[in-house]
């Protein structure tokens, strides 16, 4: 995985306690950007949007990344905000923009690996270096690495040239997704790490048992309504909808997330190829490069670094999930 130490990369492992539990390194960039360019609250720097001001790097097999993805072709903002593909190996310099197998290369720099996105920023920066990354032109900066506030800036910031008539957050439903994202993060989004980097039997189970469990209450709670909070969809949907749609393929196998598959939860299953299917999601997932990263790139997990062909899955397929729209 490997991170940087005042501007110099070093090739190392995933964060890992002296319990064996994986540690998920704290982002960083941690700035904004707002409609009047002021600081958020919070913050000494400010960024205005504007359209073309600022660039995404993203690994199509990111599920971090993933996100920023979906909110910006939802929110019809590829045309305001271009994207560099990364490749999908994550090798010993860590993301590379070796432009083949549908990554774009450095769009911007031409540069050969994103570490040195993160010195171009800081040249003396310390600390991982991940996907996404919203980069400013104008200032040559990054303006953040957290994956959960930059889609919230997706959602609302430029909505002068997106699609504004779309919320994702919505002022009413905030308290209720962010109980939501309390339990999906930790136990689910993050949990599939945890058991898939823990390096000892009992952190493995303990992140496994708090998988299920969430994701068993999850399954309960989507047998009542149609989405997580209700009969919208909202950012707490596609939170969870891109550890969804890499469980079966992936964490399942990779990550030793075998109690069962996403498949055996008939209201998951069902709400996944739901939120699959709406207009725009589709193209924003990449099943090569998640399969080709996941089981590519951690030689620790997979030394054969061996593909699988399977399994045969279908998003496409039709869902029960409107009937919840026609009892309403």
């Amino acid at each position: 995985m490997g991170l940087l130490v005042e501007g110099k990369w070093q090739d190392r492992p995933a964060n890992v306690d002296s319990s064996g539990r994986f540690i998920r390194a704290e982002t960083q960039w941690r700035d904004w950007i707002t409609r009047d360019g002021a600081p958020a609250q919070g913050r000494t720097r400010g960024f205005k949007a504007e359209p073309g001001r600022y660039h995404l790097y993203v690994s199509l097999a990111c599920p971090w990344a993933h996100r920023t993805l979906i909110f910006r072709a939802l929110k019809k903002l590829e045309d305001i905000i271009p994207v560099s593909v990364v490749h999908h190996f994550l090798g010993a310099e860590g993301w590379t923009f070796l432009a083949e197998d549908g990554a774009t290369g450095d769009t911007l720099y031409g540069l050969d690996f994103l570490h040195q996105i993160y010195t171009k920023a800081d040249p003396a920066y310390s600390g991982r270096v991940s996907v996404p990354v919203l980069w400013d032109k104008k200032e040559e900066t990054i303006v953040s690495n957290e994956s959960a506030e930059i889609i919230r800036m997706l959602n609302s910031a430029f909505d002068e040239w997106g699609d504004a008539a779309l919320d994702f957050y919505p002022p009413g439903l905030r308290g209720e997704i962010d109980k939501v994202n309390a339990l999906v993060f930790p136990a689910v989004n993050n949990g599939v790490y945890r058991a898939g980097f823990a390096t000892t039997q009992a952190a493995y189970e303990e992140a496994f048992g708090e998988l299920f469990a969430a994701l068993d209450t999850l399954e309960g709670r989507l047998s009542k309504r149609r989405y997580l909070t209700g009969e919208r969809v909202t950012e707490a949907d596609w939170r969870l909808f891109t550890t969804l749609v890499r469980f079966d393929p992936v964490y399942v196998g990779h990550f030793k997330c075998n109690l069962r598959r996403i498949a055996d939860y008939p209201n998951l299953s069902n709400y996944l190829r739901d939120l699959y299917q709406v207009p725009g999601i589709a193209g924003t997932v990449n099943l090569h490069h998640i399969k080709m990263h996941y089981y590519g790139s951690h030689e620790s997990i997979n030394p054969t670094r061996i593909v699988p062909v399977g399994p045969g899955l279908d998003y496409g397929a039709p869902h029960d999930r409107a009937r919840f729209r026609q009892a309403a």
